[in-house]
């Protein structure tokens, strides 16, 4: 490995550069804001290059049209929901970063990997937060057999790297960086500075010998990976977990990722076992919906490649305070108020004395604007109090003058919605004509605006 590791204290409001912390920059006069961060060797400048690095240096310059590959680089985990986040498989050399609240199933789902590519791949698991017991205990829980999997209680990122480099391994898995740490950099474990800088170091070394590296990350009270946000601008990918400890369903989604799209989410129910796929999302969202029951409305979401049915619930009550309450549950609020002052001017609906909660069952949530008309059929559902069609489905954006546009991938959501059994949908009157191949036992009711729209709660 590399010499000692040098660094220097720099204000992150000037620039100004310090030997030595300083709770004042003499420069700016700002408080705390010098921060430690490592310097390069001035030895290792471009202008003392000896001319075989030189040389080294322009041999690996190639064009795009020189640079070959196989089908061959990615390695599969045999965990489909999994695979289809990452876009097929897991790159050669990328450094993955799963992140999510505490006790989701981030350790969990690594483990269950371990498993799945046993066969294949030679793993090793560095853990800084449990020991070889526990790991091993929790593994005996997952049925996880450990005859391919090396195990790891290191926190000393330099001594994790060059085991690397000496043994090669097809699989590195850090749990987690925040236990980390650089022993050159004065700052303790956890800092900007030592998760960034871990990272770093990481990455040459995986990038260097093409082995792909998952690092576990925690996040913060605002739901934030904890550490600096230049921590997602170096991995390849960024994984993120949702849902809720109390509930049994978890949604991986990819917020980042250089090889794929980020459009796709895998979906895993927690169990005693582990995490296992649900490879229905739609059935499983939808399952213990009670029937006849007023502000439950059915819509049709696009999550990368494949379409999603969800709840969409609304609760409007006379509200016990001066102000009314707004609350939304998968839903962005700013846009449920938006959605109620429509309904309030464009169709005479007034809310303002009125509580009105929003809820989309199952933990998803909807970030869609196909979503707005059955968000809106379900206030008004849930404000006359009259039940809607158990068996209709809904999609469509409103805009501010209460019409309703058109959204992408009519025909998928239509033939996704009557392979669940459901007799009518409700769409934008534009979108009709996207439909080549209407599926059969469906009525499709395409509406112009959001007086049409609710014209069809009045008929039940």
């Amino acid at each position: 490995m590399a010499g000692k590791i040098k660094t220097v204290y720099v204000c992150q409001e000037c620039g100004y550069e310090s030997p030595k912390w300083m709770g004042q920059c003499p420069n700016c006069n700002e408080w705390n804001t010098l921060e430690e961060e490592v310097i390069a060797d001035k030895k290792a400048a471009v202008g003392t290059m000896s001319s075989s690095a030189v040389k080294k240096v322009i041999t690996s310059v190639k064009t795009l049209s020189q640079i070959n590959y196989t089908d061959e680089e990615r390695y599969f985990t045999n965990i489909n929901e999994l695979d289809r986040v990452l876009g097929g498989g897991i790159v050669k050399g990328s450094v993955v970063l799963l992140s999510g609240d505490p006790g989701i199933g981030k350790s969990t789902i690594l483990l269950q990997m371990c498993e799945s590519m046993r066969n294949s791949l030679n793993i090793l698991y560095v853990s800084g937060e449990e020991s070889a017991v526990q790991i091993k205990l929790r593994a005996k829980r997952l049925g996880v057999d450990g005859n391919n999997v090396t195990i790891m209680t290191e926190t000393d990122t330099q001594a994790i790297c060059e085991y690397i480099m000496a043994q090669k391994p097809d699989l590195v898995m850090i749990d987690s960086i925040q236990t980390l740490h650089i022993n050159e950099l004065s700052s303790s474990a956890g800092s900007i500075v030592q998760v960034r800088e871990s990272t770093n170091m990481l990455l040459r070394t995986g990038k260097s010998l093409e082995i792909p590296i998952f690092i576990v990350g925690h996040v913060n009270k605002g739901g934030d990976i904890a550490g600096p946000k230049v921590l997602e601008h170096i991995v390849d990918t960024v994984l993120y977990f949702e849902g809720e400890r109390n509930q049994s369903y978890r949604i991986l989604r990819a917020i980042k990722n250089r090889f794929g799209s980020t459009n796709e989410i895998g979906v895993f129910e927690m169990r005693d076992t582990g995490l296992c796929e649900v490879e229905n999302p739609s059935a499983m969202l939808l399952s213990g919906r009670m029937s006849n029951v007023s502000g439950a409305c059915i819509t049709c979401v696009i999550e990368g490649t494949r379409p999603i049915l969800s709840e969409v619930q609304a609760l409007v009550t006379t509200t016990g305070f001066g102000n009314p309450r707004r609350m939304s549950n998968g839903f962005d609020y700013n846009r449920l108020n938006l959605l109620l002052a429509i309904l309030e001017k464009r169709q005479g609906l007034y809310f303002s004395n009125l509580d009105t909660y929003l809820n989309v069952v199952g933990g998803m949530r909807l970030d869609e604007p196909a979503c707005d008309l059955a968000v809106c059929m379900a206030l008004v559902s849930g404000l006359r109090d009259t039940p809607l069609n158990e068996k209709l489905i809904a999609f469509g954006e409103v805009g501010l003058s209460g019409e309703i546009r058109s959204v992408s991938r009519v025909q998928a959501r239509v033939n996704e919605a009557a392979r669940l059994g459901f007799t009518a949908c409700v769409l934008p009157r534009s979108s009709i004509k996207q439909i080549t191949n209407k599926p059969e036992g469906i009525e499709l009711i395409g509406v112009k605006n959001i007086k049409e729209a609710l014209e069809i709660i009045k008929k039940g």
